[in-house]
Formats: structure tokens, C-alpha cells, sequence
């Protein structure tokens, strides 16, 4: 009866996935939480793939929403939660049996009482191995919190879970399938160097020669000998060149969408 006792007293558990063609993930994700998740909740965009018959088919209850932003999402998906207490997944993160364990205990121990949201360090796998280093690991976000006392923010790129209230560390990894390929890497890179050119252009700012030719340079610096990337090997040399390679195509986008404005105002 203890046990039974438990297991009543742990407040419920919704987790959140927000998705977009992420057939190749997704059931991961739903897998390593639906034993002990009182809900899954997939919040999709409209994908083309298999993404939604494979959520349903594990027992997801999914969503469509038109694509806003990923902080947009995130707080659509908390909104239609069913329960308070929310563990946010993105479709290529995996909860290890480790760190179920330890959120069951944490809800358990105390329901989250006097805390707001907890944070988990991320692991990440690339290129066959684990990256423990160049700023990847421990990479701690904030997945556990409250909706009470917490929201999304909402800019172009680099969404943040807003949680108000001390934020506790979990101790074990949630795991992180970033990328499938180079190549898929190269193309996320593509689409976040032109939101940050954006976030850029907001804040007016136009090319900037100097940031255009230091910020890469300083970027592979900071990743493969500040951050230890070089420990890594191969693939954190690879990570290092990826990450300033993402930096200069952000300036670059600005300094070509400052050119394009140049062209037209002399027409």
C-alpha cells in the first residue's frame, strides 16, 4: 500500500513534443516517457512525413497547429496540456530510464513545492559518439516546470523556458540525436543563420565588415581549445568549423540583405 501511496501522491505529468517531419525521431521521444507520463501531448505543424500516425499509433494524443515559431509552439503546447507539472521534449531528445526515475522522485519528494522548474543537462550524439566537450556538455536547459510559474519566450531563434522561482538541477543526462548526417547539420545551420540575421536586422544592425571576418574566428577558437573541442576528436573539430562556419553565414546573410537594400534604394 506504500507504493500505491506513492504513485497517488505524485502530481500528473504532461510531457510536450513539438514537431515538423520528424518521422525518424519522434517515436524515441514518445518511448521513453510514456511509461510513467500521465499524458503525451504532440503539438504538429502540418507534417508531410509519418510523423502524426506514428505518435497516435504509440498512443499520443496529437495537436496540429500552423507553424508561429518554436517558443509559439511550446507555450500552444502547454496551454492544451492537461496537467500543470510539464516535461518539454524536442523530438530528437530521449529521457533516459535513469532521469524518468529521478523526475518521478523529484514530483514524488516534494510536488515541486517551493521550486518552479528543474533543469537537465543535455548529451548529446554526433558522428558516432557522445560529445562531452566545445560547449555541447553539459548544456543545461530547463525541460521540468510548472505552467503556473513559467512560459516560453518567443524571439526568431533561441527560445527560453521563462520559469519564475529558483530553478533546481536534475542530476542525470537527457539524450540529444541532433543531427543524422553532415549534411542535415549543414542545413539546420542554413536556416538559423538567416533567423539570426533577422534577429540582426531587428535590432538594426547592418553589415559589419570587422564582425564578419572576427566573430567565426573567435567562435572556432572559444569551441575547439576554450571549450576543449579538440578532446573530441575528429567530430569536435568538425563541430568547431560547423559552429563558425554558423556565424559567419549569419553576418554574411546580413551583409547581403544590407546589399540588397543598397541596390534597390538606387533604383
Amino acid at each position: 500500500f506504500y507504493g500505491i501511496f506513492r504513485v497517488m501522491a505524485r502530481p500528473p505529468l504532461s510531457v510536450t513534443i513539438i514537431t515538423l517531419n520528424e518521422e525518424r525521431n519522434v517515436a524515441r521521444s514518445i518511448e521513453s516517457v510514456r511509461g510513467f507520463a500521465q499524458e503525451v501531448l504532440v503539438v504538429d505543424a502540418g507534417s508531410s512525413d509519418r510523423t502524426v500516425e506514428i505518435a497516435r499509433h504509440l498512443g499520443a494524443k496529437v495537436l496540429t497547429n500552423p507553424w508561429r515559431g518554436y517558443g509559439q509552439q511550446k507555450n500552444f503546447a502547454q496551454s492544451a496540456a492537461a496537467h500543470d507539472w510539464i516535461l518539454n521534449l524536442d523530438a530528437d531528445e530521449e529521457v533516459t530510464p535513469e532521469l524518468a526515475v529521478e523526475i518521478q522522485r523529484t514530483l514524488e519528494r516534494n510536488d515541486g513545492k517551493g521550486f518552479g522548474g528543474y533543469s537537465v543537462p543535455r548529451l548529446s550524439r554526433y558522428l558516432g559518439r557522445w560529445i562531452r566537450h566545445g560547449g555541447w556538455y553539459p548544456n543545461r536547459i530547463v525541460r521540468l516546470a510548472n505552467r503556473k510559474v513559467s512560459a516560453w519566450s518567443e524571439p526568431d531563434v533561441h527560445e527560453e523556458w521563462i520559469v519564475r522561482g529558483p530553478v533546481l538541477p536534475l542530476a542525470h543526462d537527457l539524450l540529444h540525436y541532433p543531427f543524422r548526417d553532415i549534411s542535415d547539420q549543414i542545413r539546420t545551420n542554413l536556416r538559423f543563420s538567416r533567423l539570426g540575421a533577422e534577429v540582426l536586422r531587428k535590432r538594426g544592425e547592418g553589415k559589419n565588415l570587422l564582425k564578419l571576418i572576427l566573430k567565426p574566428i573567435g567562435k572556432f577558437f572559444e569551441t575547439y581549445f576554450l571549450k576543449s573541442g579538440y578532446r573530441d576528436g575528429i567530430p569536435g573539430f568538425i563541430i568547431s568549423v560547423n559552429a563558425a562556419h554558423s556565424i559567419f553565414l549569419k553576418y554574411a546573410y546580413a551583409f547581403e540583405e544590407s546589399e540588397r537594400k543598397n541596390e534597390g534604394s538606387r533604383h
